[in-house]
């Protein structure tokens, strides 16, 4: 964010944080029998947003925010922002020598400011007028635009307690855009499962046939045009949200790089969730870590791309133990957060046999990623060295190459790698017929073949 959109959006914030300051003051003073009890409305109008924009009032404008709602929003950013304006809310009740039950808030075993409640939002909003705390609890129904939007939430440590006890908290996605305008990205861990996937590559870098392209091409017209499918063409009634494909074939056949390519042609983010670190042995934390990958895809418009699915996916085993129970239970939920996903869903998988038929009928399209025939394979070989600025050695012949290796495009820009490393050590600076058969040697020998054809 530049310098003048940083002083907007410093000049907007304080403007809500002295019309919040002010109600808590007013509210306060009421408390204490000091002030008559008014509503929000008649107490104080929240401040006109700036013309200009910035990222807390754009914010503001595109949730079209009444006053109750405004007030939810700073009170919830406050121990971010200027975590101070809060402490007024610790006053102790002397007669019980205790802080005041009516102001809700909690205390973080770091933070050692006021961390606000629904319990503290209600007093804010209502004070002690019954009818007008009855009124505003629809603000914490999760239908509720602050909360089905995930711009706020309510962090409940213990279950059994009143709902309103829970915390109430920005979300981070809406942190971020609130402080700085940008998308947030969470960090990945156990906590995240996932991470984004970027290419410099183009469709051009994809060989692909013609049948292949126009099943990818569903996706991308899904993307675009979702909304008016199921909301101006009526859709919704006999569609689910969202889209799933299985993207099957062996390794190298460019099912990653194609997962990538779609998020560039739809300009949506892709991540791929690593299913290693799904599956928890702790109850719970799997449906935990799980919930808020799907919320924040969901909230973010991100491509979920989970590559070797079939590790995960397969055949479920039959529950002999507790083990295996809690395995299926936790690749049934995620099975059914994915059809239930609204956005675009990705699974890779090197075998399509590995896959039931109850899970297949999950998917829009299963398409095959097959190995390149020689035609295909000539054009991964040509696009490879086209425009490099390193020669081919007179005795390099591509097509042959084509024809005699039966190589995936992963394992053609492995011996590409290869090639290089040993041409840029030597004078000339070139590419060598044998650098590419030792490389080709290499990847045959990881797939367990041993002999080049014709030796």
């Amino acid at each position: 964010m530049d310098v003048p959109s940083l002083d907007a959006n410093a000049a907007c914030i304080r403007a809500e944080v002295a019309w919040f300051s002010q109600l808590l003051d007013l509210r306060l003073k009421q408390h204490a029998g000091d002030a008559p009890h008014e509503s929000l409305q008649d107490a104080l109008s929240p401040p006109r947003l700036p013309e200009l924009s910035a990222p807390y009032a754009d914010v503001v404008r595109e949730l079209e925010l009444p006053p109750p709602e405004r007030l939810l929003l700073i009170l919830a950013y406050l121990p971010h922002i200027q975590p101070a304006v809060l402490d007024p809310l610790f006053i102790r009740n002397q007669a019980l020598d205790r802080r005041f039950t009516e102001f809700g808030g909690l205390v973080g075993s770091s933070h050692g400011g006021f961390l606000p409640t629904g319990e503290t939002a209600l007093f804010l909003l209502a004070g002690e007028d019954l009818s007008a705390r009855l009124s505003h609890h629809r603000l914490f129904h999760p239908e509720h635009p602050l909360l089905a939007r995930r711009v706020l939430r309510l962090e409940r440590r213990h279950p059994d307690e009143p709902p309103l006890s829970a915390a109430l908290q920005l979300t981070p996605e809406y942190l971020e855009r609130l402080t700085t305008g940008g998308t947030y990205q969470p960090p990945f861990g156990p906590e995240f499962p996932a991470q984004r996937l970027t290419t410099l590559q183009t469709w051009d870098d994809l060989v692909l046939d013609g049948p292949l392209r126009e099943e990818l091409e569903d996706i991308i017209t899904w993307a675009r045009h979702q909304r008016t499918l199921m909301d101006t063409w009526g859709l919704r009634k006999q569609l689910k949200p969202g889209y799933r494909s299985l993207f099957h074939g062996p390794p190298g056949t460019g099912k990653t790089l194609t997962a990538t390519l779609l998020g560039k042609a739809t300009g949506l983010p892709v991540f791929r969730v690593d299913l290693s670190k799904v599956v928890s042995k702790y109850i719970g934390e799997t449906e935990k870590n799980l919930a808020s990958l799907f919320d924040h895809a969901q909230l973010q418009r991100w491509i979920l791309f989970f590559d070797e699915a079939d590790s995960l996916f397969g055949k479920r085993t039959e529950s002999r133990n507790a083990n295996d129970q809690a395995a299926n239970q936790q690749i049934s939920y995620l099975l059914q957060r994915i059809e239930d996903f609204p956005g675009i869903a990705l699974l890779a998988s090197n075998q399509r046999s590995h896959f039931d038929e109850a899970f297949a009928r999950r998917f829009q399209s299963m398409i095959h990623f097959p190995m390149p025939g020689p035609a295909q394979r000539l054009r991964l070989w040509e696009a490879c060295f086209r425009d490099k600025p390193f020669p081919l050695a007179h005795d390099v012949d591509l097509p042959r190459l084509a024809r005699e290796h039966e190589l995936s495009g992963g394992a053609i820009i492995n011996v590409l790698r290869h090639a290089c490393l040993k041409a840029v050590v030597r004078t000339p600076q070139q590419i060598r017929a044998q650098d590419l058969l030792h490389g080709i040697t290499r990847e045959l020998h990881k797939e367990g073949r041993y002999s080049l054809p014709g030796r």
